[in-house]
């Protein structure tokens, strides 16, 4: 039996997960979900935001349906997705971007980079240390390699022409493209951040570093109308884990007004790396159907709330797949 660590995290994430679950639950009676908990709230608690168990019980899993979770400014506070992502090496970070009449993914390496955790402070300044290894480069570069073979082609996304590090992260990517057989472009990333939103149609897989993917595909989340409609994978060697790429939004949980499409495409994902394509493309028609008959959240322009907006949601779904 497949088994699902469900983390509802903090914030919005606590009410847009429960919809998203009870969509998995819809289509899949025969998955085992069971509850993780992760996050600020509980390290404010407890003292620990993810302790060693909760790997365990994490690492179990055979994939994670991840909310949201809150990071604040305490130096005390260690971030609990860097930690995940870490720990169980989720080393590809996965954003599909589709709309009308384009159709891109952008792969970022999810391991290093800005984000490796190498920090520190003196008197009078805090440094991170950006590191881009070659087994990072090289890893990811196959990963949108292996995507592009069964799309189009890459692009490669990077400062080459002032970061010494992004200049090696580009010769790798290049390297791997080649070898593969995959056509390839190399942009600057900030010429791409606006480019991709002029001409989106243009890209297909584009591949980058940490933070420069962090901060494309939030970006290109304008393209689609906002974060809370963009899903994610985080992909490695033996563990998956699926989130929306929006976050926990304190300002407006419990609220009942969050939008939990990008949480319920995060659940399609997931439905998609089991190898469940049927009823992934059923839950991404359900949504469409729910959206196009003017059932919409506050932030599309509608007054649906989060709750019933899953429960339209789900009732499209039911007619799709029948009993």
């Amino acid at each position: 039996m497949v088994q699902i660590a469900v983390v509802e995290g903090d914030g919005i994430g606590q009410e847009v997960i429960p919809v998203a679950r009870a969509v998995i639950e819809a289509v899949r009676p025969d998955f085992s979900l069971y509850d993780v908990e992760v996050g600020y709230g509980r390290w404010k608690r407890t003292g620990s935001a993810c302790d060693a168990e909760t790997m365990e019980s994490l690492r179990a899993a055979d994939a994670i349906l991840f909310g949201a979770v809150t990071t604040p400014p305490d130096p005390e506070y260690r971030s609990v997705l860097l930690q995940i992502r870490r720990d169980l090496d989720l080393y590809a970070n996965i954003r599909p971007i589709r709309g009308d009449g384009f159709d891109l993914v952008i792969v970022r390496e999810n391991t290093e980079g800005l984000y490796s955790g190498i920090e520190w402070r003196e008197a009078d300044r805090a440094c991170t240390l950006r590191v881009i290894t070659e087994k990072g480069s090289r890893r990811i570069a196959r990963c949108a390699c292996t995507l592009a073979k069964q799309r189009r082609h890459l692009t490669i996304g990077n400062k080459a022409n002032v970061l010494k590090s992004d200049a090696f992260f580009l010769e790798i990517c290049t390297r791997e493209a080649e070898e593969a057989g995959v056509p390839c472009k190399a942009h600057y990333i900030d010429a791409l951040c606006l480019d991709i939103l002029m001409h989106p149609d243009r890209y297909d897989v584009i591949v980058t570093t940490n933070m420069f993917g962090d901060i494309l595909s939030d970006a290109a989340a304008y393209l689609v109308g906002g974060l809370g409609l963009l899903p994610s994978a985080n992909i490695g060697d033996k563990h998956a884990f699926f989130e929306p790429v929006h976050g926990s939004a304190p300002d407006i949980a419990g609220k009942n007004v969050a939008n939990p499409i990008a949480a319920i495409k995060s659940a399609a994902m997931m439905l998609r790396h089991f190898g469940d394509t049927e009823h992934a493309a059923a839950v991404e028609e359900a949504v469409r159907l729910t959206v196009a008959k003017g059932t919409r959240t506050v932030d599309l322009g509608g007054a649906t709330g989060t709750r019933e907006f899953g429960e339209a949601v789900l009732g499209e779904l039911g007619a799709l797949i029948g009993p």
